[in-house]
């Protein structure tokens, strides 16, 4: 008996596995630049394998991390700016994963799209390929998926999945005490947190993201699609050198609501606001919207991505080694031994 044929094709449906296969061999090359001791397999099968005793570790305890870049994305799409959404999502990841005291080991992406553009798919890998170099890890697998009917036109999304590893018993936050001594790390902008508002200001300023940057050369989009900067280099060099207790990185709930994830719930922290120049994208949006400073303390990082909370005699060492490592280091309060944040001085 024959069975009738009628001619439909995977591709017909939206789906092109050529595309698909053409955009690995595409960035096999970008994967293949951050690959570090331990990775024993990487982009083309089932699964990808990794050695932590080739990485060097004794007694590891793993530490996940997943995330994903947010609202940035929208501005990203609509200007066509899309290289540096990958190190935005790298960076969302690796540097939470350093607050545990974790070294990031690999990362693995999820990348979907209504319709496959290879050209543009590939530059958004390469940023994270990108990020991953930057912060050490091996980009050792993922997924690309096309979904027809999904997305609408020219629209994807972006998740992230870091893997990274300590000694047993070295994990953060620990010997958190008051008295210890916050240093802050400079932040390379609004990093990918809290966009949905950014995108409503700009809306309420009637500026197109093709304007002039009112703080800043360049376009409004190119200025603001900046990517996250990545700590982790620097962080753990810090971390090595002794004297850190906790990190955190400030992220969604700005510094009011990071902060004391990492303290013990009987203390809290005296921050001056005093201790930096907040940037002119922040104030920007502060005018902007007319927003009160509780509001952009609790929404944004304000100038600081990441503090290190530091034993106060190892404050000043750990403050050189941080600006020799190519960071711009405040020292911005202390841990007291009263729960909650008390802020002094004045940000706007």
């Amino acid at each position: 008996m024959t069975n009738p044929k009628n001619g439909m094709t995977y591709a017909d449906a939206g789906v092109d596995i050529d595309a698909g296969n053409a955009l690995v061999e595409r960035i096999k090359p970008a994967a293949k630049r951050t690959k570090r001791p331990g990775v024993m397999s990487g982009l083309g099968g089932f699964g990808a394998l990794f050695d932590l005793k080739g990485a060097g570790y004794v007694d590891p305890i793993l530490v996940a991390a997943t995330d994903g870049v947010g609202t940035k994305l929208r501005i990203a799409i609509d200007t066509g700016n899309v290289d540096g959404v990958g190190v935005d999502l790298v960076a969302m990841c690796v540097n939470d994963l350093v607050c545990q005291g974790a070294e990031p080991l690999f990362f693995l992406d999820y990348f979907a799209t209504g319709k496959l553009e290879t050209e543009e798919a590939a530059r958004i890998i390469e940023g994270i390929a990108k990020g991953c170099e930057g912060s050490g890890c091996a980009l050792i697998g993922g997924e690309t998926a096309e979904m027809p009917g999904m997305y609408s036109d020219g629209d994807f999304d972006l998740a992230g999945f870091a893997v990274g590893a300590m000694e047993r018993g070295q994990d953060l936050p620990n010997g958190v005490k008051a008295g210890d001594v916050l240093l802050g790390l400079a932040s390379d902008g609004v990093h990918s947190n809290g966009y949905s508002l950014v995108r409503k200001l700009v809306q309420m300023s009637g500026l197109g993201w093709d304007a002039q940057c009112p703080w800043a050369e360049g376009t409004l989009g190119e200025v603001l699609l900046t990517p996250t900067r990545l700590y982790v280099k620097p962080a753990l060099q810090a971390v090595r050198a002794g004297g850190v207790h906790a990190l955190a990185h400030i992220t969604g709930g700005g510094l009011t609501e990071n902060l004391p994830r990492v303290l013990p719930e009987d203390m809290g922290a005296e921050i001056s606001l005093d201790a930096w120049d907040m940037p002119g994208v922040f104030k920007w949006l502060a005018k902007t919207g007319g927003m009160a400073e509780a509001e952009m303390l609790k929404t944004f990082n304000c100038g600081v991505g990441m503090i290190l909370v530091v034993d106060a005699d190892a404050a000043q060492g750990l403050k050189t080694l941080l600006s020799e490592a190519g960071e711009t280091v405040y020292e911005m309060g202390y841990v007291t031994d009263a729960a909650g944040i008390e802020y002094s001085g004045q940000l706007l």
